[in-house]
């Protein structure tokens, strides 16, 4: 009585085993016709393309490992930067006695340091995986950001980046200067030059040779650096005005909330749960955006304690600090993109962005509070 459900059935399972093997030898037809020409050849001919398919083999191995292996990744590396807490805030006149010196020496920028340290991150102790060779040929002429594979940390990388481009902006434009008609600092415009530099250039680019990223970037590192040298000197300004203070947090807020729209609209363009491709991208992104301004903010707090205090901004400053540290704790193994009513495939994209507008609004609490 039951063998013709057990037929039906059987006949469902021997029809998609076929289907599966017709697909599994569709893709494999090409690398095996491949083969046997391959083994058809002389050695003439064998050379070259063992040679060639090793490189491509190492190249890609390379890539796989560095993709992976996030060097020195720590949500808690603020906390290095504890002991500019106990110094004067940047640019601080410091008697000589003081420094174990008999010259006059001024306390440096907390959020130069951090930025310094950041692109460090990003191009020395990491690989800047964004304009290598292999992430800009893609996977089979596909870009990595249209695929679930190796594109997370880059996503990371992008996101500190974007932190480094505003800053050192602001460093330039209002932080590393005494108002708007003093001299611009050398070093703060050619660190803000490198930070702008194409974050995909390799060594050739559409226009011949050129310079590629992680060089350029260093150089960004290395001017920021002597910035601060001469900035303990006093030979350079740091103007930790509560104005400027002020700018500043309006122009993170205003990052923030821009990458806030990017996953608002991701969200909406989807809710692909699990399936989604490109959400791990922004989610990633934001992550790194989240984790970069964790710091700067940090050496904020330090290069404008004088305001801070006077501003009585401690406890809302804490505050913040708090919640982006709360938000590094997101880190989910697959990001989901799926229905925020979902009870099955989680939205990880609405809760980095809940996180977003959290820390921005707290931002925005605090540029009130400095406009008072």
């Amino acid at each position: 009585m039951l063998d013709p459900i057990v037929n039906f059935f059987t006949r469902i399972f021997q029809a998609i085993g076929k289907g599966i093997g017709i697909v599994i030898a569709w893709i494999c037809w090409p690398f095996v016709a491949a083969g046997r020409w391959y083994t058809q050849r002389g050695w003439v001919i064998k050379a070259p393309i063992a040679v060639l398919l090793l490189i491509i083999v190492c190249l890609y191995g390379y890539f796989f490992w560095v993709t992976q292996r996030w060097t020195n990744f720590n949500p808690d590396y603020p906390q290095q930067y504890a002991s500019f807490s106990r110094v004067p805030a940047a640019n601080a006149s410091m008697p000589g006695e003081s420094n174990g010196g008999g010259a006059n020496s001024c306390s440096p920028s907390a959020i130069t340091v951090v930025a310094a340290d950041l692109i460090d991150f990003n191009v020395n102790q990491n690989a800047w995986i964004s304009s290598m060779l292999v992430s800009k040929l893609g996977f089979f002429g596909i870009e990595w950001r249209h695929t679930p594979f190796f594109d997370n940390k880059a996503a990371f990388q992008l996101g500190i980046n974007q932190v480094l481009r505003r800053t050192t902006t602001e460093l330039v434009d209002t932080l590393g200067r005494v108002r708007g008609t003093s001299q611009i600092d050398q070093n703060l415009q050619d660190a803000r030059t490198a930070m702008a530099w194409s974050e995909t250039a390799w060594y050739i680019g559409m226009r011949g040779p050129t310079r590629p990223t992680p060089s350029v970037y260093r150089e960004g590192m290395q001017k920021l650096r002597a910035f601060n040298a001469s900035l303990e000197a006093c030979n350079a300004t740091f103007d930790a005005r509560a104005d400027n203070l002020m700018q500043f947090l309006d122009r993170i807020a205003g990052d923030i909330g821009s990458t806030s729209d990017i996953l608002r609209q991701r969200i909406e363009a989807s809710d692909a749960g699990w399936f989604d491709v490109r959400a791990d991208d922004r989610f990633w992104f934001a992550y790194g955006q989240l984790y970069a301004y964790y710091g700067i903010l940090t050496g904020a707090r330090a290069d404008f304690a004088n305001v801070i205090a006077e501003r009585n901004l401690t406890a809302l400053w804490t505050r913040v600090e708090a919640q982006l540290r709360a938000a590094l704790n997101v880190q989910p193994w697959i990001i989901s993109n799926g229905n925020e009513s979902s009870a099955f495939f989680p939205s990880h994209l609405a809760t980095m962005g809940f996180n977003l507008l959290q820390v921005r609004s707290n931002l925005v609490e605090l540029r009130q509070v400095l406009d008072r």
